[in-house]
């Protein structure tokens, strides 16, 4: 039985389990609109058709212990043919070719746009939907062309890999990603980030790293829209002049917007305001966060201050992609820039739709979406979705049943008010590293 007649035969049959094969989330007809919408759809019927290589795609992102030749006959997506012979290994990098990165994309962008403004309109503070913006960095394989298109770290050596810089808005409460944008490590997470502002909805508070405290990043997202707002730490070198005192470690102050960035942007002011609020934790240094957020009724500074440390979920939801579902693997798989893009897409989408199936869950067991083990449910999603690949379609709601009592094991315990020194556990080899320039040779 093939991965999309499990799933309709799955969907046949009442359930009030939420923990379902996430894949129905992912509509066929939004599938059939990005192949369309992207001029990637299949006229000619071949064993391995667009719509199934979307599944493909996926299934790399989750299944990272398998060759992709290996998915393909795993979850059955090939169309019976040639004598029902296993698809030939050269036929799936030609099925990947032809499908491309734009259908990917378009799902992502558009499955993103329902799931994350949803999930954060139900996780409101204060009347504003909670944001994070921050960016990250992946391997790429090591070819000539993905080098040439990415570029690489630069320090004292050039990185041993190919470097892709991500930028990613995430809805902070159910760590749903809301938009992404990538490309060569040579560009910086400014310009990604200004790519990423016309996703930010009305009524809203995103929390952002202080490496985004840059007028030309953050007055455009408050000056388009409305009640689009920024909550950031101060850096050590951050100046400004005190303009109103609301407390005494709350005041607003006013910044300069340097020469240099208004040659950029001209239509910046020469001062912009903020808010600044002093606090310190027990063990540590005093901060300040600055924000938009002006007024001090609507918005108690204690209230923010708890609230920035919220931007650490975004930390934590590259953490669940990168040892999570990549397995901490040194590089994602594929060899040319445009596959690499297909591959990312794909991976995107994927914890999504893990996402998504947690926030249900999270909504049964009347949790926060936070509460939910990311490992569990991922372990527990792909074994359904290899289960239901193969299953008769009589044996899925008693198998469906069965995932009731194991929803206990997904609901992780409060959280505990722990901190802890930053400090290195593992040493970095002595070795010297494989340098790139010199190919097959070490260089000391």
């Amino acid at each position: 039985m093939h991965l999309a007649s499990s799933l309709a035969a799955t969907a046949a049959f009442p359930r009030p389990e939420k923990l379902a094969a996430f894949a129905q989330h992912l509509p066929p007809e939004w599938i059939e609109q990005a192949l369309h919408a992207t001029g990637s759809a299949t006229v000619r019927k071949r064993r391995l058709p667009a719509e199934q290589v979307v599944w493909l795609v996926l299934g790399m992102a989750l299944f990272r212990d398998r060759s992709i030749v290996e998915v393909v006959d795993k979850l059955d997506l090939a169309l019976p043919g040639a004598g029902d012979l296993p698809v030939a290994p050269s036929a799936v990098p030609q099925a990947r070719a032809r499908l491309g990165e734009e259908p990917m994309a378009w799902l992502f962008t558009h499955s993103a746009r329902q799931w994350a403004h949803a999930s954060a309109d139900r996780h409101r503070w204060r009347g504003l939907a909670l944001y994070g913006l921050d960016g990250t960095s992946l391997r790429v394989p090591d070819t000539a062309e993905n080098r040439a298109h990415f570029g690489s770290a630069e320090g004292r050596t050039e990185s041993g890999y190919p470097m892709t810089r991500i930028v990613a808005l995430m809805a902070l409460r159910s760590h749903l990603l809301t938009a992404a944008s990538f490309g060569p490590y040579t560009r910086g997470e400014h310009s990604y980030a200004n790519e990423l502002w016309s996703e930010v909805p009305d009524h809203s508070l995103i929390i952002v790293d202080r490496n985004f405290l840059f007028p030309g990043v953050l007055v455009p997202l408050s000056r388009a829209g409305r009640e689009r707002h920024w909550l950031i730490r101060a850096k050590k070198n951050t100046s400004w002049r005190v303009v109103k005192r609301l407390g005494p470690k709350d005041e607003i102050v006013e910044m300069e917007v340097s020469h240099q960035a208004r040659e950029k942007d001209p239509s910046l002011p020469e001062v912009w305001l903020a808010r600044a609020i002093h606090y310190e934790r027990k063990g540590f240094v005093r901060q300040t966060v600055l924000t938009s957020l002006l007024d001090p009724e609507r918005y108690p500074a204690a209230e923010l201050v708890a609230l920035y440390h919220e931007r650490w979920e975004l930390e934590l939801g590259y953490d669940e992609i990168k040892t999570e579902v990549l397995e901490r693997e040194e590089s994602i798989r594929s060899k040319s820039p445009s596959a690499v893009a297909q591959e990312l897409w794909g991976i995107l989408l994927a914890y999504n739709l893990v996402r998504l199936e947690m926030e249900r869950v999270a909504e049964e067991a009347g949790v926060e979406p936070t509460r939910i083990s990311f490992i569990t449910a991922l372990h527990l999603i792909c074994d359904e979705w290899l289960w239901c690949a193969v299953a008769a379609p009589g044996a899925i709601p008693k198998h469906l049943r069965n995932l009731r009592a194991k929803l206990a094991r997904l609901v992780l315990p409060p959280r505990r008010a722990r901190t802890y020194p930053r400090a290195v556990k593992v040493k970095m080899t002595s070795y010297p590293r494989k340098r790139p320039a010199r190919r097959g040779k070490l260089v000391k």
